[in-house]
This record gives C-alpha cells, structure tokens and sequence, in this order.
C-alpha cells in the first residue's frame, strides 16, 4: 500500500482526538476556551532584524537534567539556555506523536532555525531563556492564573521584543 504524502495528507481534526484523550485519562468532558474578543494588535515596533526574540513552545520539551512534564495537569514550565546544543533537548507529551520530535527536535521547538535567521541577518537575536511547557493542559483557570502570568513576567524580565509562540 502507497503512503500518502505528507503534505496531501487530511488536516488532523484534533478537537475529538483530545476530547477522548482527556476522557481515557478519566476527566470529565473537556471544555474548550473560547475568547469573548479577538486580541489586541500590536505592531513590531522595530523589524526582526534589530529584534530579541523570545520562544515559548507547548512541545513539553525539556533539558537533559531537567525534570520531565507529566500528563495531570503540569501546569510548570521549563527555561531552557538558548545556548544549549540541541542533542540535550527531550521531549515528552501525551497529546501528540513523539516520533519525529525526538528525531529532529526542530520540529516543535525551532531553536536551530532561530539561530540560522539570526546568521542570516533576518534576526537580531535570542532571549537567554527558551521556555516550554505541556500543551494540553486541562485546567483553563490553572493556565490563566498560574502559567500565562508567570510566563509573562519571564519575557518581560528578558526585555524581549516580540515572543515566538510555538503550539503543538
């Protein structure tokens, strides 16, 4: 049987995917965030080329060293040195394929073409800190309250320019 692909394969419809994945780890039906508005705009005050960038990724990626996410409802998050050579980097989630994360990390976490941009001219340059967390996350409330604010501070305190959000 011929694969199909990639690129002409269906759209994954991933509403009841996570829907039943929620249910088969014993949670109650799972109620999507729905916004009341659109969010407010706000225009890069400068072109990436003079930028800091900031890169936040919902991958569960993490460091060798560094403890792994787990599937209850893991609100925390990891900061993870720009710097770090790629081969130290791991993944671990329960919502997606791993397969090809953990063959070339790139996929979910771009830090190596973030690098190429800022070679290239295209970017000036990464915040110290990468910091990635568990996409999935069943507690809406938890991720307002906890996670957003405590994400917000850590770009802030980077003095960054424009963030890289990278859901998966």
């Amino acid at each position: 049987m011929a694969t199909i692909p990639q690129r002409l394969q269906p759209p994954v419809d991933y509403i009841p995917r996570i829907t039943a994945q929620y249910s088969g780890l014993g949670y109650g039906e799972y109620r999507w965030l729905e916004s009341e508005e659109a969010p407010e705009w706000t225009p890069l005050s400068k072109p990436l080329s003079e930028s800091k960038l900031g890169l936040i990724c919902t991958g569960g990626i993490y460091a060798a060293g560094q403890t792994a996410f787990h599937f209850k409802d893991d609100t925390s998050y990891r900061a993870i040195p720009t710097e770090i050579d790629t081969a130290e980097l791991r993944a671990t989630h329960f919502a997606y394929d791993l397969t090809d994360a953990r063959k070339d990390i790139d996929v979910v976490f771009p830090l190596e073409q973030l690098r190429t941009m800022i070679d290239e001219g295209a970017l000036n340059s990464l915040a110290p800190h990468a910091y990635t967390l568990m996409g999935g996350i069943y507690s809406t409330r938890r991720v307002i309250e906890e996670l957003i604010p405590a994400l917000v501070q850590r770009v802030l305190d980077d003095e960054v320019d424009v963030v890289l959000l990278v859901p998966v």
